[in-house]
Formats: structure tokens, C-alpha cells, sequence
């Protein structure tokens, strides 16, 4: 199939849908609306209120802090989890002692975690911005510390009996094999870094996406919750884009995938 119609057969399911909560929200069915209003709006009322914060300029002091928010999450949550994944898969004795406590701090629940930053650091961006590293840093140290581990013994043993050395394998051996794994990861945590800034502006800030849901939930417009949900995913779809541009570049060796051909 080609993109191009990949990408109508997606559009044609946003539609349908879209169509469908329209219709159940505004159409009696056996004198019933499936939808009612009062609790699910409907999407003319939404694109509308996003049509408004858009051209109003509302919306882009809440959507530059949700996004700088989210990129230095992203940023730092990723680059932690690549380095210490790298280093607990080349050190087995250090992940063997650290492993009981790495398993406890990522069973945290994160939501608890975020009156703790908001105490230790405020109100501002860094707040958010330790909530969304704790989500992210865990989703790529597991797929970095997998990957390397899983470099074939085979490849292994033929490099070092062509005179590799340790920086050479790290970086035609275990470098390839763990990026596949970490940029499935990336892509992840791309949503799970906008989730942790929205989460902490929906618990306490006074600029943001996640504000603006939580001042459009107090005052009981539908509309506006869901508008800013739409934005979110929006959102996070642009950020994975970028990401998958970026995976393209740098993985050009690794064959496409037939289905995605043509």
C-alpha cells in the first residue's frame, strides 16, 4: 500500500469518527442523544474553541511552555536513559547490585511523585520538567540496556578476531544493535514527556496545556477539555514526526519494511 493511501485510510478514519460524535451528539436516537453535550461536547463547539485560541494567540504562551517543557523532559529523561543503559549492559556486576533498586524507582507512581518536584522545585518549568524525566528515562534505559545485550555473540567474536578494539565495537557493534531499540523507545516517550509536563501544570501552574485543561474542567466547559486534548495529541504527533525523521537519517542501513514500500 502506498502512503498516500495509508494516510487517506487514516484521514478516513479521523473523519468517520468525528462524524459519528457529531451525529450521537446532536441526533436523537429512540428520543435519547447517545452523546449529550453537557458531558461530551461536540466537534464543531471543539474546533471551534481550538479555532478561537488559535486566532486569538491565546493558545501559544500555553503551547511554547508545554513544548520547552516537554523537549528538555525528552531531552534529558533520553539522554540518562541511553548513558546508563549503555553502562549497566557493559557493567553486568553494577547492574546485578543496582538492579533491585532500579526496579523499585520505576514502580513509583509518578503522580505521587509530583507534589515531591513541585515542593523541591517550585511552580516553574522544572517541576514538569523532573516529572516528565522520571517517565522518560526509564522506557529508554530498558530498551538501551536490552539492546545492547542482545548484540549477537557471533558478530561479537568475528570483531574481536579482526583486532577490534573496545571503541570500535561500541561503535560498529553495540551502537547499531541498541539503536533500533532505542528509537522504538523514543517514540514512546515522545507522548509519555508531554504527558509528565501536562500532569504537572494540571496539578499546579499557572501557564500550559495541562492549565488550560484544568481551568476549562473547573468551570465545566466540555469544549474546552476536549479542545485541549485535540491540541495535545496534535502535539505529540508533531514532536513523533520529528522524531522518526531523525531515526530515518541515522538508521539509513536498516532495510524498509516491505509493506511500507511503494
Amino acid at each position: 500500500m502506498s502512503k498516500l493511501a495509508l494516510l487517506g485510510l487514516q484521514l478516513l478514519v479521523a473523519v468517520v469518527a468525528l462524524a459519528l460524535w457529531q451525529l450521537f451528539s446532536t441526533v436523537p436516537v429512540f428520543g435519547h442523544l447517545l452523546l449529550p453535550p453537557f458531558f461530551f461536547s461536540n466537534p464543531i463547539d471543539v474546533g471551534s474553541q481550538i479555532v478561537d485560541w488559535f486566532s486569538t494567540g491565546v493558545i501559544w504562551k500555553h503551547l511554547l511552555i508545554t513544548l520547552w517543557e516537554s523537549i528538555l523532559a525528552f531531552a534529558i529523561g533520553s539522554l540518562g536513559g541511553i548513558l546508563v543503559g549503555f553502562w549497566f549492559a557493559r557493567q553486568p556486576l553494577v547492574a546485578a547490585v543496582f538492579d533491585p533498586y532500579v526496579k523499585m524507582a520505576n514502580a513509583l507512581p509518578r503522580v505521587v511523585l509530583a507534589p515531591i518536584f513541585t515542593l523541591w522545585l517550585g511552580l516553574g518549568i522544572w517541576s514538569k520538567v523532573a516529572l516528565g524525566v522520571t517517565l522518560v528515562f526509564f522506557i529508554v534505559f530498558f530498551n538501551v540496556y536490552q539492546g545492547v545485550r542482545e548484540v549477537s555473540g557471533t558478530v561479537l567474536a568475528n570483531g574481536r578476531m579482526l583486532g577490534m578494539s573496545e571503541q570500535q565495537l561500541m561503535r560498529h557493534v553495540y551502537w547499531p544493535s541498541a539503536l533500533s531499540w532505542m528509537f522504538s523507545s523514543l517514540h514512546t516517550s515522545v507522548g509519555f514527556a508531554v504527558v509528565g509536563a501536562v500532569v504537572g501544570e494540571y496539578l499546579g501552574s499557572a501557564a500550559g496545556l495541562g492549565y488550560l485543561i484544568q481551568q476549562a474542567e473547573g468551570v465545566f466547559d466540555v469544549a474546552g477539555v476536549f479542545a485541549g486534548m485535540f491540541v495535545l495529541s496534535a502535539f505529540v504527533i508533531l514532536i513523533d514526526l520529528a522524531v522518526t525523521h531523525v531515526e530515518r537519517r541515522l538508521l539509513v542501513w536498516r532495510p524498509e519494511p516491505i509493506e511500507n514500500r511503494g
